[in-house]
């Protein structure tokens, strides 16, 4: 199992500590020290539904470059700018999920 995240996203601390709690081992990889590879990127978003789904439209990054109102490929822009990337994402092969909910974490953790 793997989370994705910044060591400061709350959602990802959620994440991490309901993991934790229930003593199940896990990778984390800080997006700010380590992007996600376009393989890893594009397994996860054909997991949940899209590239589109990953893209956290509520950051600053994505206010400050003023994509809002602009056309993009969402694939090439996460791939150039992770801080785009809504966070945690949580990884257990062949399955995913993004952002933290406790019931669907517990139903991934199966």
């Amino acid at each position: 199992m793997q989370i994705f995240g910044t060591r400061k996203c709350k959602q990802t601390q959620k994440a991490e500590r309901f993991l934790k709690e229930r003593g199940i081992d896990y990778q984390f990889v800080d997006l700010t020290q380590k992007a996600m590879s376009p393989r890893e990127l594009d397994s996860v978003a054909a997991s949940i539904g899209g590239h589109h789904l990953l893209m956290d439209e509520e950051s600053k990054a994505f206010q400050k470059r003023g994509m809002a109102w602009m056309e993009y490929d969402p694939r090439e822009e996460l791939l150039e700018h992770p801080e785009l990337l809504r966070t945690p994402i949580i990884r257990k092969q062949p399955k995913a999920m993004v952002g933290f909910d406790a019931d669907q974490l517990q139903e991934l953790i199966g």
